[in-house]
């Protein structure tokens, strides 16, 4: 699953070539995980401003193309196996290619075509009319705060771990802390920390704490630098592949000796996601 180093090297990859640009047309093709929430013709005219993340979630915000105040946003979810791609506008125009078996959302602008590509659909393309709307809060309402900002404070998140039982893992992917924290960065990050992930969250000391959240941030800085995991088939809108998880110190290592000790990586599952870890490295 894509999750925030990718979207994030996603948005890189294709918002400054589609900022400014205007919707000549709109193809939705199979179902998504949730509808579009408004007729694809209503798109038509409106101008991209700008491409923002938050989360695992893609924002594209919209204008008339008068330049009138905000008419809305689009939020796009890669889902499971989705992919983004961003076909610049040529000298001859807009290059519509054929759509393919798993190609469900085209957005044709004037300064190229952005396709979701989805062979699971579990991805979603939908119209909200403001970021403080029902529909846009039901998605985004819940999320924590955005690791890699000044929001993201390691008292707060301390003080925030003591309130919870659950095993320090499974409040890292839960989202409702620090978003963003998926089970490749979740797994480095707690080996960078020396924190064992079964660890009980309430049970994790300030300074650890300060810990975690140093290597949280350095972790998925480092991902987007390598242009995120690719794992099966994630790519960039220009179609690169990331790097980080050749150089992951205990994610997909179950068997093979510890970097730093040389005693063998284990392999648990928990919520029913493999999670990778040290014995001796991170002993609790």
């Amino acid at each position: 699953m894509p999750e925030l180093p990718e979207v994030e090297v996603t948005r890189l990859s294709f918002a400054s070539s589609i900022a400014g640009a205007s919707i000549l047309a709109v193809r939705v093709g199979k179902p998504l995980r949730w509808p579009l929430q408004c007729e694809p013709d209503e798109l038509l005219g409106m101008k991209v401003q700008q491409v923002r993340r938050r989360g695992k979630y893609l924002l594209l915000d919209l204008q008339s193309e008068s330049g009138d105040l905000s008419k809305g946003l689009l939020l796009m979810h890669l889902g499971m196996s989705g992919s983004l791609s961003f076909t610049p506008t040529t000298a001859f125009g807009v290059e519509i290619i054929a759509a393919g078996k798993h190609d469900h959302f085209d957005l044709v602008t004037t300064q190229g075509l952005l396709r979701l590509n989805d062979p699971r659909r579990f991805g979603a393309v939908v119209f909200a009319p403001a970021e403080q709307s029902p529909t846009a809060q039901k998605l985004l309402g819940s999320l924590g705060v955005e690791p890699l900002t000044n929001a993201f404070d390691a008292k707060t998140f301390h003080q925030a771990l003591k309130k919870r039982q659950t095993a320090i893992k499974q409040v890292l992917l839960g989202g409702e802390l620090v978003v963003g924290v998926g089970n490749i960065y979740a797994s480095e990050a707690l080996f960078m920390a020396g924190i064992r992930p079964t660890t009980r969250a309430a049970n994790i000391s300030l300074p650890r704490a300060a810990k975690l959240h140093a290597a949280i941030q350095e972790v998925l800085a480092r991902a987007i630098a390598k242009g995120g995991s690719t794992l099966q088939d994630f790519s960039s809108a220009k179609g690169e592949s990331g790097y980080f998880q050749l150089e992951a110190k205990v994610y997909d290592r179950a068997g093979l000796p510890c970097l730093d000790c040389q005693t063998p990586i284990k392999k648990i599952v928990q919520g029913q996601r493999s999670t990778f870890y040290c014995s001796v490295c991170q002993k609790t």
